[in-house]
């Protein structure tokens, strides 16, 4: 699973299901930038649930 913070928000905690997937994707974003490999951002839920 994607965990973190965007914006000041903990992504887990986001109850709305589109407004979580848009922060799954910002946090996604912002860790590539960064040079984070995607299998280090990836954990096995979101990889299963999404295919992200």
């Amino acid at each position: 699973m994607i965990k973190g913070r965007v914006c000041g928000v903990k992504v887990e905690e986001i109850e709305e299901p589109l407004m979580r997937e848009i922060r799954y994707l910002d946090k996604l974003v912002d860790e590539l930038a960064k040079g984070k490999p995607m299998d280090a951002i990836l954990r096995s839920e979101s990889v299963s649930r999404k295919g992200l």
